[in-house]
């Protein structure tokens, strides 16, 4: 599974982020290397990044996804021989831009630590409504055929618990087969009984041939049951000390 090091403007291609959705609080799941907070920081918008390699790979991950990504170019190439060429050149214009963005999310980690926390689906360590809209970004469908359908929906219903009002989720596609996830229709019926409707949109981005949709859950009427996990709240509040500002600034 290969750390991606995305941008912001890539981020806004895949999710449609439109200038009203870069007002709310943001989570980015699993953010990796992606250079999305870090930029997000620099236009003032509010947005925490969280993922597992942050407990071992903090300020050095960028330096290793920078690494692994020169030493698998010609696996690079070969996976992507066929994609649509329209966001990068080539393969070596792709590394290029990966290289840094992930030096981008090396210097913010550093300058805001606070901003990246550790941790991974299906439990994340914050409160219920920490965020507005959550982002997932090439795992839950695109690793699909290896999670498994039970990972997928305690993920989803992860992300709904900790997003007020939307998850994202791209692509629909599974990562080596180029197929849509053929589970997608069930986990979403199993998901509306739950309270948690979704669609599916199209976006204006396309790399992988087929994968230019976005699964959108609506969770302003979701209520997640009580939390078993010993201090997740206190996590949130240790680590994020500015979650409330979204509610404040309205609803």
């Amino acid at each position: 599974m290969l750390v991606s090091a995305r941008s912001f403007a890539e981020y806004r291609a895949m999710f449609a982020l439109t200038e009203r959705d870069l007002e709310q609080r943001i989570l980015d799941c699993p953010a990796g290397a992606a250079s999305f907070v870090a930029e997000a920081g620099l236009l003032g918008i509010d947005a925490v990044a969280v993922d597992r390699q942050y407990a071992e790979h903090r300020e050095e991950l960028g330096v290793l996804v920078e690494r692994e990504t020169a030493f698998k170019r010609e696996l690079l190439v070969k996976e992507t021989a066929g994609y649509v060429w329209s966001w990068y050149t080539d393969a070596d214009d792709m590394i290029r831009r990966w290289t840094a963005n992930a030096r981008a999310f090396g210097a913010d980690i550093a300058a805001r630590p606070e901003r990246y926390v550790a941790g991974s689906l299906p439990g994340l360590p914050f409160a219920d409504d920490s965020f507005d809209l959550a982002l997932c970004s090439h795992l839950l469908f695109s690793y699909g055929n290896r999670l498994g359908g039970e990972f997928q929906r305690a993920g989803l219903l992860e992300l709904a618990r900790v997003a007020r009002r939307e998850v994202r989720v791209f692509p629909l596609v599974v990562y080596d087969t180029g197929a849509r996830y053929e589970g997608l229709g069930a986990l979403r019926a199993d998901l509306a009984e739950l309270g948690v409707p979704s669609r599916v949109e199209r976006v204006a981005y396309e790399f992988q041939p087929g994968a230019d949709e976005m699964l959108v859950l609506s969770t302003a009427g979701y209520r997640a049951p009580a939390r078993t996990a010993p201090g997740a709240a206190g996590a949130a509040r240790a680590t994020d000390p500015v979650r409330w500002r979204h509610r404040e600034a309205g609803a």
